[in-house]
């Protein structure tokens, strides 16, 4: 009787242990499967955002200054890149993603501490791949400034600036508002999705900063290569799918709503400055349109982990008509030389987009809630647009400061300008003895 219970009881414990087994073994299986989707779309947008500085940013900018400076513009970008990612190993992953202070990261993941090939938990993405993927948010923020100095700035204060402001400007506004900071926060915080607030907002103010205390140009002149820059609009519009897209760090549904409303922002922005254009020039330029694009692509970017469809033709509309605005008629009234329009397009439009993301998340133009109670959304956006203008109006105001003080001591150290026979000679051969065009 023994020996025939023993295997009863044995069967009996299978049969009851095997369901619970089964479960987590499907719960691992579907984890992995998740983690597997996610990283690989992340290691794609990681590689997408970067090729929006290199080549996209470079292009686009490159096309649009004078041929003597063209090589000047495309050296910026490429030397930003690969000092910034150095800078980023050493202290900026730190500074920016480490660390549960309010205000700054900690030193503990300096030089890379911690980093290895472990894979990410519960379907998350790699330590290393965060990494990665940040890094490029790092590169192409200071490089978007480039736009508001070419064709007059020396190259040894471009690289001071670009590892100061990194780490001093960038990485601490990165930690409030992505990484535990005080604009931070489940629900209550900035939303931000893409960086609003982190990448353009900062950038325009900086640009804003640098084209006043470097002065304007002596003689400017005519973009020399438009081909160049619509081929340079068009890897940062796909490059952007990768920037607002992967934000999520998920291959999921809403990824997908990112792209779409991504898209449909540029397109509509793009739309509205053709218009515009048409009806104040009588012509459609090319230069307009494209400019109207990236305008609608900077807007979006804060929310675009809210908006639906309708959101993102209001922000495309607004985005497209208010950087228009700035860029043309606001830039020429008060006269400061911001070359390529950094501040009319990426500052001003990143101010739009955050604050028309309190706007954009209700469900009634088909947006989410960001995490809020969507039923309690609809009577609380208000204080939600409060929270955007306090963290817009704060990040303007620290950027702002921090800006004025590290070109003052370049300014100090190197200066900012190159001589006046330098910038008529030309960039390309003043500061790097060569040409882009031997003919």
């Amino acid at each position: 009787m023994k020996k025939l219970l023993a295997p009863l009881g044995v069967l009996l414990l299978l049969a009851l242990t095997a369901p619970s087994l089964l479960a987590q073994d499907a719960t691992t299986a579907a984890e992995g499967a998740a983690g597997a989707a996610n990283t690989a779309w992340i290691m794609t947008a990681t590689a997408l955002v970067l090729f929006m500085t290199l080549p996209g940013l470079a292009l686009f900018y490159g096309g649009l200054v004078h041929k003597r400076n063209v090589l000047s513009v495309l050296m910026h970008c490429f030397a930003m890149a690969c000092v910034l990612s150095i800078v980023w190993l050493v202290a900026g992953y730190s500074f920016a993603l480490k660390g549960d202070g309010s205000w700054f990261g900690d030193f503990s993941a300096m030089f890379g501490k911690g980093l290895d090939g472990s894979d990410g938990e519960g379907g998350g993405i790699p330590p290393v791949l965060e990494f990665a993927f940040q890094m490029t948010f790092f590169i192409i923020t200071p490089a978007l400034v480039v736009g508001t100095f070419v064709e007059r700035v020396k190259f040894s204060a471009v690289m001071l600036f670009t590892v100061l402001w990194g780490l001093l400007c960038y990485a601490p506004i990165c930690h409030m508002v992505w990484f535990g900071g005080w604009l931070s926060g489940d629900g209550k915080g900035v939303i931000d999705l893409a960086g609003g607030v982190v990448v353009h907002i900062t950038a325009g103010v900086a640009a804003l900063v640098f084209c006043i205390m470097i002065g304007p140009r002596k003689n400017p002149q005519p973009p020399h290569n438009l081909a160049m820059t619509v081929t340079g609009t068009c890897m940062l519009w796909v490059g952007w799918f990768g920037f607002n897209g992967g934000s999520g760090l998920a291959a999921n549904g809403a990824g997908a709503m990112s792209i779409v409303v991504t898209h449909l922002s540029a397109a509509t922005a793009a739309v509205t400055w053709m218009v515009i254009d048409v009806i104040t020039t009588k012509k459609p330029t090319v230069l307009g349109i494209c400019t109207g694009s990236i305008a609608g692509l900077a807007a979006i970017t804060p929310a675009s982990g809210v908006a639906g469809p309708m959101g993102a033709l209001l922000i495309g509309v607004a985005s497209g008509a208010v950087c228009w605005y700035f860029s043309v008629k606001v830039k020429n009234m008060f006269g400061y030389d911001d070359s390529l329009d950094v501040v009319g397009v990426h500052g001003v439009g990143g101010l739009v987009g955050t604050l028309l993301a309190a706007v954009v998340a209700l469900g009634a133009l088909q947006g989410n809630s960001n995490g809020l109670d969507p039923e309690e959304y609809s009577g609380t956006w208000i204080s939600q647009l409060g929270v955007q203008a306090l963290g817009s109006v704060f990040t303007v105001v620290y950027t702002l400061v921090v800006t004025v003080v590290i070109l003052v001591v370049i300014r100090a150290l190197v200066g900012l300008r190159v001589d006046e026979s330098e910038e008529t000679v030309g960039l390309d051969q003043a500061s790097h003895g060569e040409t882009a065009y031997n003919d």
